[in-house]
């Protein structure tokens, strides 16, 4: 995903995988679980800072897809009606299980795509997964957010029941053991479909945007005289491409999400036939709303994440990885 392209490339598929095989097995350099372990840790820690960080633009967003007809007014006037109507504390709702579930995702993504990359590479050899390397980015993503959204999907569905219905709980602890009691383990996964029709196609895009971007980036820019602080600005600008890619390609099933989690559904009524049941009546039009402030916020987010991601493996001296990019 950080796209280390070799600073000067022997022009040779072959010659460039046995340089950076080399480079992989620096003694120096971490590898193994503790390589890997330092990927989920810069992953857990960008995911839970952007996604905590912008609880207030998620709120809105929410609000927006949930009731389109009262709150119409664009991502500003979404803000000043919440604001106006429960406060500015409203804005906030939602901070803990954000926060929390975010860290266990972002550790689950980052750190298992690293993984199934290097696995791809181990299993395809080298120059067969260069050649390949969209597909390579495509299938890694997939399914390192497959596992994550195991971990995300208990913590989402307390976060949309706490923003949807502002009196149903005191925070994390109280949303979380309430519908536990209420409606036992299975409420926690009634949105475990649409959040992975949501973020595997999210996650695909917004990795394989992002290593494109980076690719095309350093064709231009020798990244072995890059000092760091341009090499935040390139992870920055590539997240903000990827993000708006990732956003557009999940909003039908970002809007889905936030419909199934607001209530239960009517007795004997299966997933499925929910799914069906409200994309039906929300349509395209509707399947987009909210997604101005979608935009902004998985703009920002993902241009946040892969800059404070590439930063902590920096600092973590998480640099073992074998990489594919040309």
């Amino acid at each position: 995903m950080t796209a280390n392209v070799p600073s000067t490339s022997t022009g040779s598929t072959k010659l460039d995988a046995l340089k950076q095989t080399a480079i992989a097995a620096d003694p120096t350099k971490p590898s193994g679980l503790g390589l890997y372990a330092r990927f989920a840790f810069a992953g857990a820690v960008c995911c839970s800072v952007t996604h905590g960080a912008l609880t207030p633009v998620d709120v809105v967003k929410t609000r927006i897809q949930l009731d389109p007809i009262t709150y119409n007014r664009g991502l500003i006037g979404g803000f000043k009606q919440v604001i106006a109507k429960e406060g500015a504390g409203a804005v906030w709702t939602g901070f803990g299980p954000t926060a929390a579930g975010y860290f266990l995702q972002g550790a689950f993504k980052f750190g298992g795509y690293e993984f199934f990359k290097q696995q791809s590479i181990n299993m395809l050899g080298y120059e067969t997964a260069s050649n390949n390397r969209t597909a390579v980015y495509l299938a890694s993503s997939a399914l390192a957010e497959f596992f994550a959204d195991i971990a995300l999907c208990p913590l989402e569905a307390t976060r949309i029941r706490l923003v949807s219905e502002p009196t149903f709980a005191n925070g994390l602890v109280g949303g979380f053991g309430k519908i536990l009691k209420t409606e036992g383990v299975g409420a926690f996964y009634s949105g475990f479909g649409p959040i992975l029709f949501k973020q595997v196609p999210y996650t695909m895009a917004k990795f394989v945007v992002f290593e494109k971007v980076n690719e095309a980036i350093y064709r231009t820019v020798d990244k072995s005289t890059a000092s760091n602080g341009m090499q935040t600005v390139i992870n920055l600008g590539s997240g903000v491409i990827a993000g708006f890619a990732a956003a557009l390609v999940s909003q039908p099933a970002d809007t889905m999400l936030s419909k199934i989690n607001k209530t239960k559904g009517e007795p004997g009524e299966g997933t499925t036939s929910r799914l069906i049941k409200m994309a039906k009546e929300l349509g395209f039009r509707g399947s987009y709303a909210g997604i101005g402030a979608r935009l902004f916020m998985v703009g920002t987010l993902t241009a946040g994440q892969f800059a404070i991601y590439g930063d902590i493996k920096k600092a973590l001296g998480a640099t073992g990885g074998v990489e594919i990019a040309k």
